[in-house]
């Protein structure tokens, strides 16, 4: 593609590339959060800062009880690393001048260190590249790897092979790596958070052996949650919206001496955004649409009822571009003591 070189990082290179990364760009943080009311950099904002991704949590979850979404039947993971657009023509010119002058005026570096600075600077000022692509300032950056800090050391290094390389204004590299609405949108599944889940019991906290005890949320406490991921710089203006939508309400009753209402423990979401129905007086023969009935005492001790919701994760960009994502799941475990029903003969 026009406009776009790359290059693997030889051995004495990779050291040498990194002793170049500018400093903001070392990528040791989180995000920088528009839905918060302080967007003033703090260390860790540094991340977001250098790659120029923000991200909108004005419409995430909120309030004491929120957590992030587990990806559930799947091994895929947000990404660990991309190629975005992060200099322009001057500022890489400065950083690699000022990166090469450092090591070679340092008596303490070994040769091979003073080498690789050397060859490192020739590829943009005389070599693939002429002086930096100063001449073309205005027309295209230069991108470079980023590591998503949450991912796992070996993966999020993974970009690191790939020199800076040069990509016009608009113009999306074609590499696996580079970034794309898609990767966005799985950037901000990463910072998606729902609201825990405590259903409401009846009867509530003790129950008895053999006892149907219905289980329900109520409509409105669970409604869809969605984090906006965008890149705007010179060089690309992309973005993606990932959603998580409510779908379905697991019970698991903390033993095996128990069974659930329906027999697979999974609930359904209401129309109204509601799960199961609460009791009512006259129901108690009833089976409840959701809820559970446990077969043995729970002794001195308490079951540790875990409610878990099943979210479904969707996403659109830039361009009409969109898709699915992984169902995730996110829960919370209830203390439930469950008691002998005594009878007394006269």
């Amino acid at each position: 593609m026009q406009g776009v070189k790359r290059r693997v990082l030889p051995i004495v290179g990779t050291v040498t590339a990194l002793l170049l990364v500018p400093a903001q760009n070392a990528f040791a943080g989180g995000p920088i959060d528009k839905g918060s009311t302080d967007n003033g950099l703090k260390g860790d904002d540094l991340y977001a800062k250098a790659t120029a991704i923000s991200y909108d949590t004005s419409q995430n979850g909120s309030g004491a009880s929120v957590g992030p979404i587990t990806v559930t039947g799947s091994n895929w993971t947000p990404p660990a690393c991309w190629h975005a657009p992060l200099w322009s023509a001057k500022q890489f010119a400065q950083e690699t001048e000022k990166g090469y002058k450092e090591v070679s005026d340092d008596p303490n570096q070994p040769a091979h260190a003073r080498r690789g600075s050397y060859e490192f600077r020739q590829i943009y000022k005389d070599g693939e590249y002429k002086n930096y692509n100063l001449d073309k300032q205005d027309e295209g950056m230069w991108w470079g790897a980023v590591e998503n800090p949450n991912a796992p050391i070996l993966e999020r290094t993974a970009c690191n092979s790939t020199l800076p390389f040069w990509a016009e204004n608009g113009e999306t590299p074609d590499i696996e790596t580079a970034i794309t609405p898609e990767v966005l949108a799985g950037l901000a599944y990463g910072q998606i958070k729902v609201p825990g889940t405590e259903v409401t019991l009846a009867p509530e906290g003790t129950t008895k052996v053999n006892l149907r005890t219905w289980a329900w949320l109520d409509k409105g406490e669970f409604k869809p949650v969605s984090v906006t991921a965008s890149l705007n710089t010179p060089g690309l203006n992309i973005q993606a919206t990932t959603t998580a939508k409510p779908v379905s309400l697991k019970l698991e009753p903390g033993t095996a001496d128990a069974e659930t209402y329906p027999a697979s423990g999974e609930c359904a979401i209401n129309d109204d955004g509601s799960i199961g129905e609460p009791y009512a007086k006259g129901k108690a023969d009833q089976t409840p649409p959701c809820g559970l009935k446990y077969l043995r005492s729970s002794g001195d001790g308490t079951y540790k009822l875990q409610a878990t919701i099943t979210w479904d994760i969707t996403w659109v960009g830039t361009g009409g571009a969109g898709g699915d994502l992984p169902d995730g799941t996110f829960g919370n475990d209830q203390e439930i003591t469950v008691q002998e029903i005594q009878s007394i003969n006269r």
